[in-house]
Order: structure tokens, then C-alpha cells, then sequence
């Protein structure tokens, strides 16, 4: 696996989301993890598809599965 790092994130959201954001960390904070886990990957592999596709239309892509 990878290895990793605690980091702290300050984010501003709706009210209603915020509250249960808080939840969820209380209740399964690995959850919440995996969630921003989950986000930063795709923006890293959709900025990498923009920066080596410019001017190209084909993108070949293979699905790996992901193991927790």
C-alpha cells in the first residue's frame, strides 16, 4: 500500500453538508478519508487525461481494480 501522512483541511460548506461531515468524521472518520481519497484522485487523472490529451480526441484508458 502507500504510505501516508495526516493532514489538516479547512473547507467552507453548506450548513446542512457541514453538519454531517461532522458526523461522519465522529462515526467513521476512514470513510471520510477514502472520500477525499476518492476526489483528489480523479482531479489528478483528469488533469493528467487534459495535460497529454491536448489536440487529441482518443483516450485509452484501462480499468485496475482497487483494493482497500
Amino acid at each position: 500500500m502507500w504510505e501516508t501522512r495526516s493532514v489538516q483541511l479547512s473547507v467552507r460548506l453548506p450548513r446542512d453538508i457541514a453538519d454531517q461531515a461532522e458526523e461522519v468524521q465522529a462515526s467513521d472518520p476512514e470513510f471520510l478519508s477514502r472520500v477525499v481519497l476518492y476526489g483528489l484522485t480523479r482531479r489528478s487523472i483528469y488533469n493528467h487525461l487534459r495535460q497529454n490529451g491536448e489536440g487529441s480526441t482518443d483516450v485509452d484508458a484501462e480499468v485496475v481494480p482497487v483494493q482497500p
